[in-house]
């Protein structure tokens, strides 16, 4: 017998992996914005016309989640956390670009 899982598993085009962590509001944008430099919250909700602070949570905690963005408290007054690609983000820029270039 197949269960669901294992069907989704036999299904799933390896592409469609990488496109589902992207994918999202904002995470496209926010990895792309990661590439350049550290991340702020405060700025991204700056340099994103139509964020708000709900959607930029979520889609921090999910790029997190999934291992392309790393949380790094900063201790130093004024207190404040940046996120950094991780080495598996770092590893998709290559990838990222090539899509952009596409566009």
């Amino acid at each position: 017998m197949t269960t669901k899982n294992n069907m989704e598993e036999n299904e799933t085009c390896p592409a469609q992996a990488l496109i589902k962590l992207l994918s999202g509001k904002w995470k496209p944008e926010i990895f792309r914005l990661a590439v350049d430099s550290p991340l702020r919250f405060s700025s991204l909700l700056r340099q994103i016309e139509g964020s708000n602070k709900q959607t930029i949570a979520v889609a921090l905690r999910e790029l997190e989640e999934v291992g392309l963005l790393e949380k790094n408290i900063i201790t130093e007054k004024p207190l404040h956390i940046e996120y950094y690609l991780t080495n598996k983000g770092k590893e998709l820029i290559p990838i990222f670009k090539q899509l952009e270039s596409l566009g």
